[in-house]
């Protein structure tokens, strides 16, 4: 039964639950979703957390990913995604939206729609994609003091502080503003654009006791690991960022192709789900059933008088 309606929506505060995800031994494993259908569904597959990009909110919007979104937008889906699923939620907070007074705001934002947990980057506007070229960096310290604004506005939101620096200033640039984030007060790290198993290996064993975050999107600098693997080399989180928004953009693509080609979707039956299985996944009749405990039908007795 979605959570929107049940009876044992969570007491705790989403980053509390995100925290005790994260102290347990296994990583954890988050797929993107920012959309509420997505949340049902990466939720019915059995994950515990779940990731929303900005570049994917942006895709959706028909927008790149440039830092172009607003919080508001942001928080739109960060509301349907956790009322749907009631899952602790990690959210893309680009570069903040601003400087340090921008960043308070949108925590507190965030808080309000339910994130349990937030990541800034250290480039500068316009803020590119992780693994693009060219990526102009922010100056260590003006990351920190974000990072520092984040710590003091926040009430649970964990706070994972994103370095870019690996591809512009080597690795130990990266550790070196890594250090200085957490120092100003983020939880955890997230080293992007990371290019090799060693480059990992080594980020992690220079960075002890750390909780790390990796990035394995497709299409990028990384090679592909599964998420054991990223264990085994020392990380604590993996997320899948886009994958959701590109499998689906593709269905929808040969979807308008077949419509325009066969004057109908009767060829592209076996890649829907049926109204029933749809209707079992948004929890249809559940609400249904909900509304007639509420609202009792009153039937009326005779005719009006004229």
């Amino acid at each position: 039964m979605p959570y929107v309606i049940a009876d044992d929506l969570p007491d705790a505060p989403a980053g509390q639950r995100f925290r005790a995800l994260l102290e347990r031994p296994q990583i954890l494993q988050m797929p993107g979703a920012h959309l509420g259908i997505a949340a049902l569904l990466a939720k019915q597959a059995g994950f515990e957390s779940l990731y929303m990009s900005g570049a994917a909110m942006s895709a959706t919007m028909g927008l790149p990913d440039l830092g172009m979104i607003t919080v508001d937008d942001v928080a739109f889906h960060i509301r349907q995604v956790a009322r749907a699923s009631g899952l602790p939620i990690l959210v893309d907070g680009d570069t903040g939206y601003g400087e340090a007074l921008n960043v308070m705001h949108m925590v507190r934002s965030f808080e309000e729609a339910g994130a349990a947990a937030v990541h800034l980057e250290d480039q500068l506007l316009p803020k590119k994609c992780g693994h693009l070229n060219d990526k102009k960096l922010a100056d260590a310290r003006d990351m920190a003091a974000k990072v520092a604004a984040a710590r003091k506005a926040r009430k649970h939101l964990y706070i994972i502080a994103r370095t870019d620096a690996v591809a512009s200033e080597g690795m130990d640039a990266a550790v070196a503003r890594a250090q200085m984030y957490l120092d100003a007060g983020a939880d955890a790290i997230f080293p992007e654009a990371l290019v090799t198993r060693d480059m990992f290996a080594e980020f992690a064993r220079r960075m002890p006791g750390v909780k790390l975050l990796a990035n394995m999107t497709e299409f990028g600098r990384t090679p592909f690991f599964t998420a054991q693997e990223f264990e085994d080399l020392g990380y604590a989180m993996v997320i899948w960022p886009v994958s959701h928004l590109r499998v689906a953009a593709r269905a929808m693509e040969e979807l308008y192709a077949a419509i325009n080609r066969d004057g109908g979707t009767m060829k592209m039956l076996d890649r829907m789900q049926t109204r029933a299985q749809l209707y079992a996944t948004i929890g249809y009749h559940e609400y249904e059933a909900l509304d007639s405990s509420l609202v009792a039908t009153v039937i009326p007795e005779g005719m009006p008088q004229s």
